[in-house]
């Protein structure tokens, strides 16, 4: 798996300070998406069990109280990124104790296969959907059109 980016301290990606993992490729390229660079599956870096282990102490250095990990892209949920993205997220559970799990996908929840179901078992909140261009509202919070649904799989909120 390549990621695009990695931002240790955010405060856009979901509730609270959160560490946001960007990753590469994305099966649904949506017209007018603001993250082109993310669509390849080649973008970015090379995701290395180094830039995992530093996620998870991000997570848990006790000088910066983050309240979880953001994971958005391209898209986690794209198959080549499921493997690498379930054993993220089942780390983060066992290892950072407190910690939630925000995901961003363009796969809509029914449309997801056993693998991909299998990463939410571990996510607190999923946000599904195409990004559609005309249905863009500034406004939304965590989510660029209003057609994109805010899941709370374990009743946050």
């Amino acid at each position: 798996m390549n990621y695009h980016n990695y931002y240790p301290v955010d405060v856009i990606n979901g509730p609270g300070t959160r560490c946001t993992l960007f990753v590469s490729g994305c099966v649904h390229q949506c017209r007018g998406c603001y993250n082109q660079s993310t669509w390849r599956l080649d973008a970015g870096h090379v995701y290395t069990q180094e830039i995992e282990d530093q996620i998870i102490a991000d997570l848990n250095d006790s000088r910066i109280k983050r309240r979880g990990l953001s994971l958005s892209g391209g898209d986690p949920l794209h198959p080549a990124n499921v493997p690498v993205i379930l054993k993220l997220v089942k780390r983060v559970q066992t290892e950072c104790s407190g910690k939630d799990i925000w995901l961003w996908t363009g796969y809509r929840l029914a449309e997801l296969d056993e693998q991909q179901k299998a990463v939410l078992e571990y996510v607190d909140v999923v946000v599904d959907g195409k990004f559609e261009k005309e249905l863009h509202n500034p406004e939304l919070v965590w989510r660029g059109s209003s057609n994109q649904v805010i899941h709370y799989l374990k009743g946050q909120k």
